[in-house]
């Protein structure tokens, strides 16, 4: 049985914690402390560490946990001292019973990567700060071209994928969303159904990729309406390619 709970840190910032019957692993500890506190209270057995990029907001507990705990911690090659299990794409990796294979999804940094595990049939996708629920990372190290690409090789994915993302971003992203996308019914009731939680204290996540491919307007750039709205904004081609980086930039400044 494997179950998969959200450990808050930061402002909005989500750390995982996967638990199976042969233990436990966390994905992007950015802070340490309240890991460590439900290890103590749970009696967890922290089997390992994934990390998908090299943010602060998702690294910067790894010197507590790897002082306390003699663990593997897979992550992307960069200056990350605590990663000692260097992983690429296409590698697959064993852990608690779960194989995951890493998908390389630059973008958002250059080192970033995903874990994603077909899990028999329950697939799970732990993304980091690539693809959000409504929306998509912050270009900050690679293109708008790798991105875009990026984020095509996750829409590939089998449909019933769980999507597992770094941060707290839902709301804002609807809002958004809602600009470029005003008329798609799946949208609003999305917007709806969050804008009722107290996200502070019930997460809108996981997503689902089926859902995210219908109103992720990041994911949609090949639709009609929303390639209209970005030419009539933008005066841009009906390029998908062009379309999505016009998003990203209106997006930066909405």
């Amino acid at each position: 049985m494997l179950s998969v709970e959200p450990i808050k840190a930061y402002e909005d910032n989500y750390i995982w914690l996967v638990t199976t019957n042969e233990g436990s692993i966390v994905i992007d500890p950015g802070e340490s402390s309240k890991i460590i506190k439900l290890i103590d209270e749970k009696k967890i057995d922290l089997k390992g560490i994934l990390v998908t990029h090299h943010h602060y907001d998702h690294t910067n507990g790894l010197k507590d946990l790897t002082d306390r705990f003699e663990i593997d911690v897979y992550g992307p090659k960069n200056n990350i001292v605590e990663i000692n299990k260097s992983v690429k794409d296409s590698d697959r990796i064993s852990i608690l019973g779960i194989e995951f294979e890493v998908i390389e999804v630059p973008g958002h940094t250059l080192d970033h990567i995903a874990f994603y595990s077909f899990n028999e049939n329950m697939p799970i996708l732990f993304c980091g700060d690539t693809l959000f629920s409504a929306g998509c990372g912050r270009i900050f190290e690679g293109t708008h071209k790798q991105m875009f690409n990026s984020l095509n090789k996750l829409s590939s994915l089998p449909k019933n994928t769980k999507i597992y993302c770094g941060h707290e971003y839902t709301l804002s992203n609807l809002k958004f969303a809602i600009e470029v996308d005003s008329e798609n019914i799946d949208l609003l009731n999305e917007f709806d159904r969050v804008n009722s939680l107290n996200t502070s204290i019930n997460p809108s996540l996981p997503s689902t990729l089926d859902k995210e491919l219908m109103i992720n307007p990041f994911l949609r750039c090949d639709n009609v309406s929303i390639k209209n709205k970005i030419n009539e904004k933008f005066n841009v081609s009906d390029n998908d390619f062009e379309t999505f980086t016009a998003l990203r930039e209106w997006k930066d400044n909405y």
